[in-house]
């Protein structure tokens, strides 16, 4: 498609297309109903080969980098620098949210492969490149941030029940 066009001209079309797919997926991103995603089961239930996080930690040595990511937060947006709070509710809510965004993230990596088909192949290799650099450590960071805060939820669970039972014993 973009293989007869001038290096300007094609990069210019590259990037109206990605930013185009990019946009698209935002928008449909900030549309996910919580419903549709559960961090339990399908894409974003964890891996065994994740090793409960520990294989982006050995592996990637994502707590030496994962903070100089910039992250985006929206109007009335969700900010997952640092929790602002300890309460199942709020851990669910940033569970959903490092769903949501991985799902986001991961979806525009499929941009690559459409840059990979309109594009000379080097142009193409250049691009998607580029998409998936600038994607997937974002996605692996949603991820590592999700197995630490389901262990703290379920820390935090098991220290509610120990709450509850030793008031139920002191007042029975």
């Amino acid at each position: 498609m973009l293989k007869n066009l001038s290096f300007l001209n094609m990069l210019v079309w590259n990037l109206v297309i990605v930013g185009l797919w990019h946009m698209v997926v935002f928008l449909l991103c900030i549309k996910i109903p919580k419903s549709s995603i559960n961090p339990a089961k399908g894409r974003f239930a964890p891996k065994q080969w994740e090793h409960k996080g520990r294989w982006y930690r050995e592996t990637l040595k994502i707590q030496l980098w994962k903070d100089r990511v910039p992250q985006h937060i929206g109007k009335n947006g969700f900010s997952k620098r640092h929790l602002k709070d300890m309460s199942i509710d709020y851990l669910d809510e940033f569970i959903f949210e490092t769903c949501r965004g991985e799902w986001m993230h991961l979806k525009n990596c499929i941009c690559a492969v459409v840059t990979l088909l309109i594009n000379p192949l080097l142009v193409g290799i250049v691009i998607s490149f580029l998409i998936m650099l600038a994607n997937v450590p974002f996605a692996a960071v949603q991820r590592y941030n999700r197995f630490r805060l389901m262990t703290l939820r379920k820390r935090r669970l098991r220290e509610i029940r120990s709450a509850q039972m030793e008031h139920s014993t002191v007042t029975a």
